[in-house]
């Protein structure tokens, strides 16, 4: 506890995920001081490191067991604990355990991390039903696939991003996905599951079929923030952008929040900020999952999109404070739209019109983040775009036609 009137410390621990640590500072600076929470074996947090340690204080947990992290992390006397990456949600609870400061319970992290304890929970609690078996090989794979019903989605069974995310048409191609993924590395342990189907009309012509719901948690207490849109998916599973604020009907919206509110409970959440995945189906919402932190993208579509702030309204929960968060007054349709590569390619092999997409009406600004002779493959899942357009438009229709502008004046070249 601090009771030398100095500002509360906040440990962050970092990794891959929504924020970066610049922003993180910026919103934290008027309410704490922080302290990155670094674990080197993160070839991620690697990387990151030494510029971090310039601007900011840190703390190395690197080799340490999480229990031995927790105690070196609390042992500074913070005041709170958050994490904006799904990597780190196991640590970060175990560290506002030895701390006593709120967050998610590790049994509560269990069922927001492993994709098949969630499902369990969900189909126990009488939320939902979705066919969901553990595989370890292809053996297994082709099984489960038989049992779930064909098509069925093949995914890690923790993870985020799409990443290793396929569809399997046949038991065969399941087998052969859990096969291709052990080979190269990739998870232990995956699941095969239902797939869930969703109705193409639902959202709006040209839009995703599937939208997320970003809730803010005091207690008891689910403050839904707002329903986010999202763009049709790539394939087989890549997200392509999200939108606020969306589309769907006033009606429609109120069943998606109602269902995802009976699985926050169902997995016992009752702090910080969640991003639950919902699948508009033609026999009505379905979640997708729920993700314990806040989605990746959002902040910054919603900072612009409405003026809230919700990284900040983060570390102010990771701090204890009881709050209300406003409802968004729109004030524009802002969007992030990412530039996915087809499925089936492996190298970006040269982009032209860059210059013309950022002369698109609405067009804020096209981050690039890969150049030609980069490699992109679709088994990176989400994060394996060439780039996000950030951009702005007063109605959904001028933000589609900006969409379709975007893809025709961009002219990348694969092998």
């Amino acid at each position: 506890m601090n009771t030398n009137g100095a500002k509360p410390l906040l440990a962050v621990v970092y990794d891959l995920g929504a924020v970066d640590p610049v922003r993180i500072s910026s919103a934290a600076r008027p309410l704490c001081d922080v302290v990155f929470v670094l674990d080197r074996g993160s070839a991620y947090v690697d990387r990151a490191a030494e510029g971090i340690a310039q601007y900011a204080r840190t703390v190395d947990v690197t080799g340490l067991d999480g229990a031995e992290a927790a105690r070196r992390v609390a042992a500074l006397g913070i005041a709170g604990v958050l994490t904006f990456s799904e990597y780190r949600l196991g640590l970060t609870s175990l560290i506002a355990e030895a701390a006593g400061v709120p967050f998610h319970s590790p049994d509560t992290v269990r069922g927001l991390t492993d994709k098949f304890e969630q499902r369990r929970r969900l189909t126990a609690s009488g939320v939902q039903a979705t066919g969901c078996v553990v595989v370890r090989d292809p053996a297994g794979a082709e099984a489960a696939a038989e049992e779930v019903g064909l098509p069925a989605v093949v995914k890690p069974r923790t993870g985020a991003g799409s990443v290793d995310t396929c569809r399997a048409e046949t038991a065969a191609e399941a087998g052969a996905a859990v096969a291709a993924f052990l080979r190269d590395g990739g998870a232990a342990e995956f699941v095969v599951e239902e797939m869930l189907v969703g109705d193409p009309t639902a959202a709006g012509a040209g839009l995703g079929d599937y939208v997320s719901v970003e809730s803010v948690h005091c207690g008891d207490q689910i403050q839904t923030v707002c329903v986010t849109g999202k763009f049709a998916l790539a394939d087989p599973f890549r997200e392509t952008g999200y939108f606020m604020p969306s589309t769907v009907p006033d009606a429609l919206a109120a069943e998606i929040v109602d269902v995802e509110r009976r699985a926050l409970r169902a997995l016992g959440v009752d702090h910080g900020i969640t991003h639950t995945e919902v699948k508009l189906t033609p026999e009505g919402p379905r979640v997708i999952e729920v993700n314990g932190r806040l989605g990746g993208y959002v902040g910054e579509i919603l900072q612009r999109a409405a003026g809230i702030d919700l990284v900040r309204t983060a570390v102010r929960l990771a701090l204890g404070e009881k709050l209300t968060v406003p409802r968004p007054r729109w004030r524009q349709v802002a969007y992030q739209y990412f530039l996915a590569p087809p499925a089936g390619v492996e190298e970006l092999v040269s982009l032209t019109g860059v210059e013309e997409v950022n002369e698109v009406d609405g067009v804020h600004y096209l981050d690039l983040h890969t150049e030609p002779g980069s490699r992109v493959h679709w088994r990176a899942g989400t994060r394996a775009h060439l780039g996000i357009v950030y951009g702005s438009a007063p109605d959904h229709d001028r933000m589609r036609a900006a969409l379709k502008e975007i893809d025709t004046r961009l002219r990348p070249v694969y092998r």
